[in-house]
């Protein structure tokens, strides 16, 4: 279970709170207007913002002070090394710059075969499509096995058709790992396809989780005016 305990996050000169928990496994649209406060809440989650007050929790333990924290995270520019191969980039999430021995990068190979990159490992990022640095991306927090997967908008320069070959991909993803995953989007038709569970952040709060159906059945009015 993911629970955030009254949680308070200040970032940029503004406030974010969260107060809810939802159980692992779920599939949830993180949703808002620009500049709401939908990354920082995946930082908060992910470990690497700490909160001002409250807590947050993986399996009733602290986050922050976990020494192996349970989230990878997978930004906006997906944060591939341009002088690494794609297989070297996707073995960094096993490795943090360490020599790979042999057996990682085996699994690095696996890792992209998966995603559809199998035999373009050698290759480096300016080498292949955007479609491909993305899924090289997601092979590199797939390899990593943690159990929240936080995507912070990381298909957004990807035309729709391959948005929607890297949702189905994730959507594999979740049901093989049983992973937890959070998308932020700017496109909730998109990501309400993808989702179990709506998070609505709007005027420094992140929403308990509702269900889609209920969501669209009655959504804010926040929503409306930005999304309808």
């Amino acid at each position: 279970m993911l629970k955030i305990e009254t949680a308070l996050w200040q970032m940029g000169g503004y406030d974010l709170r969260a107060n809810w928990q939802i159980e692992a496994g779920a599939k949830l649209a993180v949703i808002g207007p620009s500049g709401a406060g939908k990354s920082t809440l995946l930082l908060g989650i992910s470990g690497h913002l700490p909160p001002q007050s409250g807590a947050v929790f993986w399996q009733d333990q602290d986050i922050y002070r976990q020494s192996l924290r349970p989230a990878s995270m997978l930004f906006q520019d997906q944060n591939l090394f341009a002088h690494l191969t794609l297989s070297q980039n996707v073995v960094f999430g096993l490795t943090s710059g360490r020599r790979a021995t042999a057996d990682q990068l085996s699994q690095a190979e696996a890792a992209l075969a998966r995603v559809g990159l199998k035999g373009l490992g050698h290759r480096k990022p300016a080498q292949v499509s955007g479609g491909q640095m993305g899924r090289a991306a997601l092979a590199r927090v797939m390899l990593q096995s943690r159990p929240l997967l936080l995507l912070d908008e990381p298909f957004a320069a990807l035309g729709p058709t391959l948005r929607a070959e890297m949702l189905d991909l994730i959507t594999d993803l979740a049901a093989q790992t049983k992973a937890t995953v959070m998308l932020v989007s700017h496109d909730p038709p998109e990501a309400l396809r993808f989702a179990d569970y709506v998070v609505f952040v709007d005027e420094g709060i992140a929403a308990p989780p509702v269900p889609c159906d209920a969501f669209l059945a009655n959504p804010p009015q926040a929503y409306r005016r930005y999304a309808l």
